[in-house]
């Protein structure tokens, strides 16, 4: 990671694991790396099926603002998600989608990286829909290098019940698996 902010903001709906997502990645960053994070969440008022959305600040210096206007990265899971919150992506900035949940990505500016990430998908072929974020977070984990393998791989034995452990390790693998043979977007 550069010296510089990089934001991340998360979004889906209520049950898909979005605000764990975040939790997962600023505890590794923060317990495991030694590097500055700060998270923020809302839920829609209807809480479970309803929108969410979470920001994650990761930097190598003390962070003023826990949220900013515009992100680094997106990471959308869910269509109506992704309407609400795409206009948050700066220019040059990186998009990850659940490609069988997010299908219409509309006008995306030509400076955008864009990943097509079938992780539900992946997550019920593994045996759990509810791993969806994690195959998506190890997924990220490749392509961006925001923080290790290993210091997430820990955060997520530490945050998720030890009954999902095992399911969600395997999720985050495949994720990782899947960005290493996907070159192209």
């Amino acid at each position: 990671m550069n010296t510089k902010q990089t934001s991340i903001r998360f979004c889906g709906f209520g049950g898909q694991g979005i605000i764990l997502s975040s939790v997962i990645l600023g505890e590794a960053a923060v317990t495991k790396e030694g590097i500055y994070a700060a998270q923020s969440q809302s839920y829609g008022s209807e809480a479970r099926g309803g929108q969410c959305q979470s920001e994650v600040v990761l930097s190598k210096n003390p962070i003023g603002t826990p949220t900013n206007e515009q992100n680094d990265i997106l990471v959308a899971m869910f269509q109506a998600a992704y309407m609400s919150h795409k206009h948050e992506l700066k220019k040059g900035g990186v998009l990850f989608v659940d490609s069988g949940l997010v299908p219409d990505l509309g006008d995306v500016d030509p400076s955008v990286t864009v990943w097509k990430v079938p992780a539900t998908e992946t997550a019920i072929r593994l045996g759990s829909k509810m791993a969806g974020n994690m195959v998506m977070l190890g997924f990220i984990q490749e392509k961006t290098g925001l923080v290790s393998r290993d210091s997430l791989l820990a955060a997520i034995r530490e945050s998720v019940k030890e009954k999902y452990v095992e399911m969600n390790t395997a999720a985050f693998e495949e994720g990782i698996r899947m960005a290493k043979e996907d070159t192209g977007a």
